[in-house]
């Protein structure tokens, strides 16, 4: 019977098993590093996939065979809709191009797989998307932050539209990009596609949990489209004379509130995370790094809600002997810049961010902070100073 099923199964006419594939959301950079990145993309039927690397030039690229890199798990190649490709063994401040493929998986049984066609980028009339990786040495970089955009894509258009691999090296999406995550399709929908419209293809997307990421039956999905460097929402990334401290602040009320349903569990979670912290803060690198700037949704102060408190008596008392030269939020959608010294509880500034403004930041000898309505006029200025 088994033997009657799959010859029938692999004798069928092709066109009844296989109605094509698309590339439906992406590619876009992810986890970059000074000798790694890794490129995300979805299909609209299950797949195994690929990528194409090539170095930066004008040649084109068809000029030669370029090397491929696989999605993989545990020594198999994956099948799916959604693909994450890892690149490793690059070089720090370098250019590459490359190019994606995914191949439908039409069938399956047993050892037998049947495929379809082939969907990938193309280079053939449009010029291949580029990434640089991260670099230490460089001597400045810009970058720009919005957070609180709740699904609001005109907003993110209009704070992103001029975002250049020129004039800007990496984008941080500083929480709460939607709502509620009930579908994982709503990431897309949300933010996503917008982002990769106008940059993600190219620039480095960096990105911090806000609380209402943390909400919503799909949830749980969040980190396979926005992997961390060390497998956690929390992370840390060093380029040019910074050092970013990306921090997830969880959610704003105790863990038993009726509105999580006996879900959360953050308490033990900011718990982990400050063992993390503490860890980090004491390696050299981050302590010889010229400047250190922490990214967290939600802000160590102005609020006496449970996630405000909790992050305050767990966070503050590392952060406050970290030397840091900026702390990033946002969350309650209002501006707010307070001074080192203006709140006795905190040594360093924190800046919060409102949610239909943006920030640009140059770091070179000197953090230069520009908050920008959606028209591009400059609302406020900050500087902060080397340390001498």
């Amino acid at each position: 019977m088994k033997t009657t099923w799959l010859l029938s199964f692999f004798c069928c006419p092709f066109f009844l098993l296989s109605q094509g594939i698309q590339i439906t959301n992406g590619p876009y950079i992810q986890r970059i590093g000074e000798d790694e990145a890794t490129i995300i993309w979805t299909t609209d039927n299950d797949a195994v996939s690929w990528l194409e690397l090539a170095p930066a030039g004008n040649d084109s690229f068809y000029a030669t065979e370029r090397p491929r890199y696989y999605n993989t798990s545990h020594g198999n190649r994956v099948i799916g809709k959604l693909h994450r490709i890892t690149v490793k063994g690059l070089s720090p401040g370098t250019e590459y191009r490359y190019r994606i493929f995914s191949k439908e998986v039409a069938g399956y049984a047993g050892h037998q797989i049947l495929f379809g066609s082939i969907a990938s980028s193309n280079v053939y009339s449009s010029k291949p998307p580029a990434f640089t990786t991260l670099d230490r040495n460089k001597k400045a970089f810009s970058f720009r932050v919005v957070n609180d955009i709740h699904g609001k894509n005109d907003n993110l258009r209009a704070m992103l539209s001029d975002v250049k691999k020129e004039n800007t090296d990496l984008v941080i999406f500083n929480g709460d990009m939607i709502s509620t995550l009930n579908e994982e399709k709503e990431i897309f929908a949300g933010f996503m596609d917008t982002a990769v419209e106008l940059f993600a293809k190219e620039i480095p997307l960096f990105y911090a949990r806000g609380n209402h990421e943390t909400r919503g039956k799909a949830n749980t999905g969040l980190y396979d489209y926005f992997p961390g460097s060390n497998g956690n929402f929390y992370y840390a990334f060093r380029h040019g004379p910074a050092f970013f401290l990306v921090l997830d602040s969880g959610e704003d009320k105790p863990d038993s509130d009726i509105e999580y349903s006996e879900l959360a569990q953050f308490d033990p979670y900011r718990d982990q995370q400050r063992e993390w912290i503490e860890t980090v803060i004491a390696t050299p690198e981050f302590q010889s790094t010229p400047f250190r700037i922490v990214i967290m949704h939600i802000p160590p102060t102005g609020s006496t809600w449970h996630g405000t408190r909790d992050i305050a008596r767990k966070f503050l008392p590392l952060l406050n002997k970290a030397n840091i030269d900026l702390m990033l939020c946002g969350h309650t959608h209002n501006y707010q810049f307070i001074d080192k010294g203006e709140d006795q509880h905190i040594l360093f500034p924190v800046l919060i961010n409102d949610d239909e403004t943006y920030l640009d930041i140059k770091v070179d000898s000197r953090i230069d902070v520009r908050q920008k309505d959606m028209s591009g006029k400059t609302l406020h200025t900050h500087i902060i100073n080397g340390k001498k």
